[in-house]
């Protein structure tokens, strides 16, 4: 019973992230559009009023017209919109994602005794400790003197990046490993909403309502985040979905392989903000494709076996009935689970032979199962399913 409410739990959380990071990335991306797509306002009396830029549009059957003031407007609307309890219902049911999944489920989600020997307990404390470490670190650059130059302070947040992914990957299995670098850079871009972003909104809308003329240096920082926060965007997407692409996360350089792939995400964003600005190159797109080929060449299936040859099947039974069928059974003896992962049921020869593709791409090719390596399939066994599938999985039994 505990297994069921924790799926339930697990889609209905799931369910809402995904809804409330789309309403967050989707509002994000439009406003750094809107704001590179501005032109200089044409009627004198706006510019008379303080605005900076307009933008006429069409959209739904009808016309809109948006204007941005250089600072605020003379007189504050009674109703002012803002845009928050997206990124905030973002990470807090991400973050119930990660506690339900990766640290109450540490042993099998998070730990892999063949990366590092470390305990659930301890997993999902340095799990804490990179999350809250992270946004330390960021938030202390950011407020530096190397903050002032941008493509220095883009090299050293890459670097950064690569450090952490590196790390992370020495520490966790692969797919945990994934999922927290993405909740580094989650937590790093709600933070900036929480702490800079909002607060600075809330000293020039205070000051506006005093009638006073606010203060440009909370919305210059706040534009400095936000713009941070589009880079991040694709990079998190990323390791959102890499559980599902086990040649990534459970390669042995899954460390380069993350770095390589955020990159490209992250390339893609600077091609597209500088496109609606109007000046974009091509060369941040023709980078990442490259380097999303070069990942994909390195991740091309390789021939394992020395030799096929004709391989006892009975052997082949006894390695998926130790080996799988702890969790891949109609009654799945794992607490963790209240029915067959994917379906994926393994106890007859005939279901065995039947999923003899799947088997030998997820405990060969990919070896992500057994999952964090539980049931301690070794090597040797490994190699005989390999053997036993290029001899044509038992067909011939």
């Amino acid at each position: 019973m505990e297994a069921y409410v924790s799926d339930w739990l697990n889609l209905l959380v799931r369910w809402l992230h995904m809804i409330a990071g789309i309403a967050w990335i989707g509002s994000s991306f439009y406003f750094v559009w809107l704001d590179n797509h501005l032109q200089p306002p044409q009627a004198e009396a706006d510019r008379d009023k303080g605005v900076g830029g307009e933008l006429w549009s069409v959209h739904g059957g009808g016309f809109y017209h948006a204007r941005k003031y250089k600072v605020a407007p003379p007189l504050l609307p009674e109703t002012l919109h803002w845009f928050k309890w997206e990124a905030y219902t973002t990470w807090l049911s991400g973050m119930f994602l990660l506690v339900l999944v990766y640290w109450l489920g540490a042993e099998v989600y998070l730990v892999d005794p063949s990366v590092a020997s470390l305990g659930p307990l301890t997993a999902s404390g340095l799990s804490l400790v990179f999350i809250v470490a992270g946004w330390i670190v960021y938030d202390g650059l950011c407020k530096s003197p190397l903050a002032r130059n941008g493509p220095l302070f883009a090299a050293i947040l890459l670097v950064l990046a690569a450090v952490l992914a590196w790390g992370l990957c020495q520490l966790f299995s692969g797919r945990g490993a994934y999922i927290h670098f993405g909740a580094v850079l989650g937590t790093i871009m709600v933070a900036n909403v929480f702490f800079v972003i909002i607060p600075g909104q809330r000293q020039m809308v205070a000051a506006a309502a005093r009638g006073e003329i606010p203060d440009p240096l909370p919305g210059i920082r706040g534009k400095q985040r936000s713009v941070h926060n589009t880079y991040f965007t694709l990079p998190v997407l990323f390791t959102m979905i890499s559980n599902h692409f086990a040649m990534t996360y459970n390669h042995e350089f899954n460390w380069a392989i993350l770095i390589a792939i955020s990159l490209a995400g992250a390339l893609v964003r600077v091609y597209f903000v500088a496109r609606h600005a109007g000046r974009a190159s091509p060369l941040p797109v023709v980078a990442a494709v490259l380097l999303l080929l070069i990942v994909a060449v390195a991740l091309a299936p390789r021939n394992t076996a020395a030799s096929a040859g004709r391989v006892d099947f009975d052997a082949v039974r006894t390695v998926v009935h130790e080996r799988c069928t702890t969790c891949h059974a109609a009654s799945p003896e794992h607490p963790g689970f209240q029915a067959a992962p994917a379906g994926v049921v393994l106890e007859t020869d005939r279901q065995i032979l039947a999923e003899a593709l799947r088997i030998h791409h997820q405990t060969v090719l990919t070896r992500v199962m057994p999952i964090g390596n539980l049931t301690n399939i070794t090597e040797e066994e490994r190699v005989l399913i390999d053997r036993w599938y290029r001899a044509g999985a038992g067909a011939e039994q």
